[in-house]
């Protein structure tokens, strides 16, 4: 991939793991793309990273397939040549028993965790196939190695991000594609609060009594990944806070 800038795409830039990932490669020169659903947010950080970096917004939601490929081969040609692609953009809806669970929600997380990681993907993959070099990183969840109660559809959704990210693994290994998934487990930032439908209280209740991972954290992780020697590929990583031992055992008597 030479000595020249990096250029990375993420997507679900404009909160959470996305944003702080955002933020932590403008500080190390990697130009960047940002994508996201809210214009406002998009617009705030590139004022903040731009002078760190170059930095290109863009504003489309990942579920809209037209959408997706339109804003993507849109790029200026500065941009056009990626090397990074975070699919970082997810959301879970709802803690309902499968029997009562929303047809909604469940569109919701499989064409946002599912449809739109392949359509941002099929729009990106071409170019790096072309060069030969290229580095994916999905970012899927502790939910994609094992099922908890309540968690049926969300579980499902992350645990096909898993098998997606062992397919493009193998099917780009010829191309010299580097592919590998981080899969955090609870992580501090708006993700309880979309999961429960705004409602603060109960969103916040999931991370008292403890120290739950940040976003800081998890774009850390990132960080560490993208500036491997390009001959090493972090395939699979699984990352929890101290206090968490699986989905459903935390530790909240250490806080």
């Amino acid at each position: 991939m030479g000595t020249t800038k990096k250029i990375a795409v993420i997507t679900g830039a404009t909160s959470g793991i996305g944003r702080a990932t955002a933020q932590l490669f403008a500080k190390h020169a990697i130009h960047l793309v940002l994508c996201g659903r809210r214009q406002d947010r998009l617009t705030a950080l590139k004022e903040e990273l731009m002078h760190y970096t170059s930095v290109h917004t863009l504003n489309f939601d990942v579920r809209d397939k037209d959408a997706v490929f339109a804003a993507l081969q849109s790029l200026p040609a500065e941009f056009t040549d990626i090397d990074i692609l975070i699919n970082n953009a997810g959301n879970a809806h709802g803690l309902e028993p499968i029997q009562e669970g929303s047809l909604d929600d469940w569109d919701a997380m499989l064409d946002i965790n599912v449809k739109g990681l392949l359509y941002v993907s099929k729009a990106i993959i071409p170019g790096m196939v072309a060069k030969k070099a290229g580095h994916i990183i999905n970012i899927g969840s502790t939910a994609a190695k094992e099922v908890y109660p309540n968690g049926n559809v969300y579980c499902a959704s992350k645990h096909a991000v898993d098998a997606l990210n062992q397919g493009m693994r193998i099917d780009l290994n010829p191309f010299n594609i580097r592919v590998g998934s981080i899969n955090p487990g609870m992580v501090e930032t708006e993700f309880s609060s979309v999961r429960f439908k705004g409602d603060e209280d109960r969103a916040a209740k999931v991370y008292q009594g403890f120290t739950a991972l940040q976003a800081e954290d998890v774009a850390d992780i990132i960080h560490f990944v993208v500036t491997r020697p390009y001959h090493v590929n972090i395939a699979d990583l699984v990352v929890m806070s101290t206090a968490q031992a699986n989905s459903t055992i935390v530790n909240k008597s250490n806080d």
